[in-house]
């Protein structure tokens, strides 16, 4: 995969470092691959065709692409509160929610990774790990995960809440 210009990727033993414009990230990748960088290019080459050889080969490159995207881009995530009187407010690196609870709940993010709020009902998760930026919005997703009577709750941004029928099918009695 050729490397953009501004990102130096370099490795040490069995480790790679990505540098770019947005900060730097660091991988180990396993012996069933070798890692190289030749003429602006990450190349990784498996030790054999075995099943092993070829995941490892697989989740190496993706890994690798996926660091080279990251400090580059970045990464980010979308959240939506939905419910009345559910709402979110950033206060320095913490987020604050109000979800419903007898008390506000308070989220603090890891380092390298920031939020925005847009509005009252709106998050955005931002980072350039993408692992970490998408464990962050399940987290912030499983304080209040949408109910499916009146769809209630956190959820990601376009995503679809099946929602059941509730008590519409009680029998009368004479």
């Amino acid at each position: 995969m050729p490397v953009p210009v501004g990102v130096a990727v370099n490795i040490h033993e069995n480790e790679v470092h990505v540098k770019g414009p947005k900060g730097e990230l660091r991988q180990r990748f396993l012996e069933h691959v070798s890692v190289n960088v030749s003429d602006g290019k990450v190349t990784v080459e498996r030790r054999s065709d075995d099943k092993t050889d070829r995941a490892a080969h697989g989740l190496t490159r993706t890994l690798i692409a996926n660091m080279i995207e990251g400090v580059t881009n970045g990464y980010r995530k979308s959240l939506e509160i939905q419910g009345v009187g559910y709402r979110a407010a950033k206060s320095g690196e913490r987020l604050n929610l109000t979800l419903g609870f007898s008390h506000p709940v308070t989220y603090q993010g890891p380092s390298g990774v920031n939020f925005t709020v847009e509005g009252t009902n709106k998050i955005h998760v931002d980072g350039i790990d993408k692992q970490q930026v998408g464990q962050v919005a399940a987290e912030i997703r499983n304080l209040r995960p949408p109910e499916p009577y009146k769809g209630k709750g956190i959820r990601y941004a376009g995503e679809a809440v099946r929602k059941k029928l509730g008590k519409a099918g009680k029998a009368v009695k004479k």
